[in-house]
Order: C-alpha cells, then structure tokens, then sequence
C-alpha cells in the first residue's frame, strides 16, 4: 500500500492514495484549519493506533501537513507582485547574425549590462564602406567567441537614429566604438581597423596586456620577425612615465606587434642605452626614438609609428588612399607633377629629403597630374596644368589650404614652407574666380569668391545662395529650377537669388555640406543664417523664403525697395581680415 499523494489544483486538495483519486477537499479558508488537519489525517493514516498515540501523531502530523499546505500548496493568486514580475519580464537573448549582436534602441542598454566588453559597429544601410566591412568584423567575432566570451561583437543600424549618432559623436560609416562594463559613457573609439585580425589585437590590447615582455634576444627577434613591420620598447626599468605611455600607444596600434623589455642583455644585444623606441621594417630597425619621461605623448608615438604603414612619401591612388588617410596625421602635403616629365627624378629626389625631418607631423603625398583617375584632387585643390609641378599642404581637421609660395620644388623650399606651416606662420591659399562682368545681369546672380561677402553681408536685402558643384548630376538638374526661382523674385527689392560654384572659389564664412545645399543670408547687422532642410521644389523654396520674410519683418523698418547700400556688417569685416 503507497501513502497518498496530495495534488494541488486551483479548485482544491484532490487526495490519490493507491494510483486512486478520492475525493476532494475543500481549500477555502473558510474551513478550519484544525478540521482539515484531522481529516487529512485519517486519510494518509488509516490504521487504528492507541488514544494517546493517536493524539501525538494528530499533533505532529497536522503541524506537518500545515506546513506543506502554508508552504507548498498557496493558491497561484499568493505569489508576491515582485515575484510574478520577475517572471514575466525574463527576455528571450539577443538575437544575433553571423556571431554579431542585432542592436537596437529597445536593447542597447540591456546589451550593454549583459555585456563586460561591447564592440559596436554604427552603421547606415546605404553606406557601401558599411558593407565592406561587415565581413571582417563577422569573422572577428566568430573568432573571438569561443576564446573570449566576455567579448561581445554588436552592430546597429542608425540611419534613423539622429539623438544616438549625436550622443555618441557619430560623423561618418560605419564609425565602431566599444563599450566597457555596461557604461555608455565616453565609449573607446576604434578608428582605421578595417581585418579581422586586426580587430582582434585592438580588442585583446584593450582587454589585457598590450604588448609582450621580452626577456630574452630570442623573444625579441620572434616579435621583429613576426611581421614586416613590429616595434619594440627599450627601457632600464619597468616603471616609468615613458613605458606608460608607450603601452597606452600600443593599443591604439593593432596593425603590428609590440614588445618591451627591461634586460640589460636584450638592450645591449640592440646598441640601447637609454629608453628607446625602435620600429622594425622586414627585421631591420628604420626608425628609433628615445623616449623621455614626459617629452612625447600616445598622440605623438601614433602618429610616427603609424606613418610607417606608408612610404616615406606615398603615391595617391585608389589602394592608397584609404590608407593614407587612416594615419591619424592632419597635415598633408601633397605634390602635384607629372611622373613621366624629365624632371620628375630631381623633383621626387627633393621632396622624399624633406619628407625625412617631418615623419609624424606632415604626411607627404604625391599626385601624379598624368593620371586621369586623380580628376577630382585637381577640382579640390584647383590645380590645373599650367600650375604643375605644384606643392599644397591640407589641414584635415579645418580643411584650410596653403600654398608654398615658391614655385621651384627643392629641398630648401619645403622645409621653409613646411616649418612655417608648423609655426603658424603660412599664409592659407583662398581660390576664387574673377568676378563675371554680367554677374548681376540675369535673375539668378553669379557670386565667386571675391564678391561674395559683399553681396550676402548687407544691411538691406536677404540674399538665398544656392552651393553647387558643376560637375553632379542633381546640382545641374536643380540649376533649373534655382533659374525659374530667380525670375519669381526678379522684381523683388529686398530678396536676391544667387549661386555659387564652391568647387572654384574657396569660402572661410561658410560651413561646407554636401552638394547642392542651400542657405539663407537674412538682411540686418545681426543676422543668423538659415541653413534650408526642405524639398528641392520651386514651391517649397518659395515657401520658405515667404515664411523667413514674416519672420525677419519688424515694424517700422524701411521699404526694402530704396535700393541696396555697399554696407559690411563686422562679421563680413571680420572674415575679410581673415583672407588677407
């Protein structure tokens, strides 16, 4: 004979004793607990017993059985809010494609917590470099999952998500920042990987150590020989300011291996007295620089180590030139000149001597003016054939060009004109075309760059400038439409229709968008101008100019129609100080 078996159903107790169901009991509270107990009881013990132990076993049975019941057997409608909570917000994980985490708004922040280390890619569905690199961070993360699970690899599509790309500083794509400790607070940038490899070293040097300890010369020449470039740290002890800094350097350095070493063998192998840094090229040392607590920063060590993924000097083209700009170096100088002139050989001679003294300061580039493919570095810089050979140093961060003043390439003028650029002392290059003698002949006026603040900067007319670039297809599409918007506001005294080729005049006074963008120049001294976000339709543009007029409109202000004056506003007399 089995014991009973109690089963607990939301409409009560059923009691099965010998695989039998019997009847059930009652579970409402309404019923005495005591009553139960003893009916309970007698069910699971039915042999006949003494009084006494009869007593004694009611007792310590019913306490039992009231412990179950108060324990074990609540009704489903008991269970705390906390507790039904929990249970209804457990989330299914996140989904994932090709080893990558999908992100998206709703599940970034629980990523994040679920995550100790979070590789994100940021990425528009449009963009093809987001696509290209898609692959190499897939493989990256297949890589790395079953070797460090505690990395995560994730990618979100923000095309649509302006408030995230803003919080994060996101400009251009794909832009990939990772994540530590679940904290979306100053996310570490990770900026020119493009290999799988080289995205597991960045994670690696991020999560571990960044270089290898060498205590031996075998160590050393294993590291030197382990790819064409490696770098390696001299130093007399293992604690200083400069062995800080060049293992902070390595992690921003993932494209070759770093070593450090403190022995005085290893040192003395390689001619080493004092804390040095030497860069390795296919296991012979090129470059070595000695390190000085406090005298060089992890800036300034990228910068230099970097450049030797390049040459000395670097021919522009199409392999190149993501390359070229994936050195975290701002300045570049650039040489324009036919590589099949006679003179060629004499002119790279010169130009590849200064290069040597401004490694890491100035990245020098060379053009070569016969490859038709470089058409559109000539429309930037406006070199055209009669100006070869040609020399221009590029500031990235301001986009400012200067142009060396000398016309010979020798080695004495570059260095002149690169040391004067470094010291602030280089005269930055405006390009503008000479002003059109019917510039203001027809409904849509012609502005370059020597006539335009004096146009848009007055006191009496709104002028509404259209930047376009001649050669895109869209710029010439709505060059019509912009015709047809100057002949409705021919008649117009206070309103100017204008346009302006900034592929050959160079503009300090306005921010540079994408081709064609469109901004308003309101009238007044204290002006603001309006950058147009609205349709490329004659009504739309319209529309807008008729809604800027009610807003610039004040009472009492003096009809627009009396002509306009050759008045400068001190913002437009600022920026001509600039030019000069």
């Amino acid at each position: 004979m089995f014991p009973p078996v109690l089963f607990h159903l939301p409409c009560g107790l059923f009691i099965y004793r010998n695989s039998k169901p019997k009847f059930p009991i009652n579970t409402s509270p309404s019923q005495p607990l005591l009553k139960m107990g003893k009916y309970l009881t007698n069910l699971i013990f039915p042999w006949k017993v003494s009084a006494s132990r009869q007593d004694k076993m009611n007792t310590h049975t019913f306490s039992l059985l009231l412990l179950l019941f108060l324990k074990g057997f609540l009704p489903a409608d008991s269970i705390s809010p906390n507790e039904a909570k929990l249970k209804k917000t457990k989330l299914p994980k996140i989904k994932k494609e090709n080893h990558v985490l999908l992100l998206k708004t709703s599940n970034f922040d629980r990523a994040l917590k679920e995550t100790k280390y979070l590789l994100v890619k940021f990425y528009v569905t449009l963009s093809q470099s987001s696509q290209n690199l898609s692959e190499e961070f897939a493989e990256a993360a297949r890589q790395l999952k079953k070797e460090a699970p505690t990395i995560q690899f994730g990618k979100m599509d923000v095309t649509h998500q302006h408030d995230l790309r803003k919080e994060f500083n996101i400009q251009a794509f794909p832009t990939v920042k990772f994540f530590v400790n679940g904290s979306r607070e100053d996310p570490i940038d990770c900026k020119g990987v493009r290999k799988a490899s080289t995205f597991i070293t960045w994670v690696k040097r991020r999560t571990g150590p960044s270089t290898a300890l060498i205590n031996s010369t075998d160590q050393a020449e294993a590291i030197i020989k382990a790819d064409d470039l490696a770098v390696i740290g001299f130093f007399r002890e293992l604690h200083n300011d400069s062995l800080e800094v060049f293992c902070e350097t390595a992690k921003d350095v993932p494209e070759m291996p770093f070593g450090l070493t403190a022995s005085e063998n290893v040192c003395a192998s390689y001619g080493i007295q004092r804390n040095s840094l030497v860069v390795f090229k296919k296991g012979k040392p090129v470059h070595t620089e000695v390190l000085e607590d406090g005298s060089q920063d992890k800036l300034s060590l990228t910068r230099l180590i970097k450049t030797f993924t390049l040459d000395l000097v670097t021919e522009y083209n199409i392999e190149t030139s993501v390359k070229i700009f994936d050195v975290p170096v701002e300045n570049h100088i650039l040489l324009f000149t036919p590589m099949n002139s006679e003179t060629f050989s004499e002119i790279y001679e010169n130009y590849q001597s200064a290069a040597t003294e401004f490694r890491g300061k100035i990245l020098f580039v060379l053009v070569d003016t016969d490859e038709t493919r470089n058409g559109r570095i000539f429309e930037y810089f406006r070199i055209r054939d009669i100006d070869v050979p040609a020399v221009r140093i590029l500031n990235l961060t301001s986009d400012a060009k200067y142009k060396m003043p000398a016309d010979e390439v020798t080695v004495e003028n570059l260095k002149e004109f690169c040391q004067n650029y470094l010291n602030g002392k280089a005269k930055q290059h405006l390009s503008s075309e000479e002003i059109p003698q019917d510039w203001d002949k027809k409904p849509v006026k012609v502005l370059v760059g020597k006539n335009f603040n004096s146009i848009i900067f007055n006191k009496t007319m709104t002028v509404f400038v259209m930047f376009y670039a001649p050669w895109s297809h869209e710029c010439r599409k709505l060059l019509l439409i912009w015709d047809k918007l100057g002949e409705q506001y021919e008649s117009r005294k206070d309103i100017m229709i204008a346009k302006i080729d900034v592929t050959a005049n160079d503009i300090l006074s306005v921010a540079l968008d994408r081709y064609p963008f469109f901004t308003l120049f309101p009238a007044g001294p204290d002006f603001q101008e309006v950058a147009y976000t609205g349709e490329y339709t004659l009504e739309a543009f319209s529309e807008f100019l008729e809604e800027q007029s009610k807003t610039k409109a004040e009472p009492g202000e003096k009809d627009p129609s009396e002509g306009i004056k050759e008045d400068f506003s001190q913002k437009e007399t600022v920026i001509r100080e600039k030019e000069l």
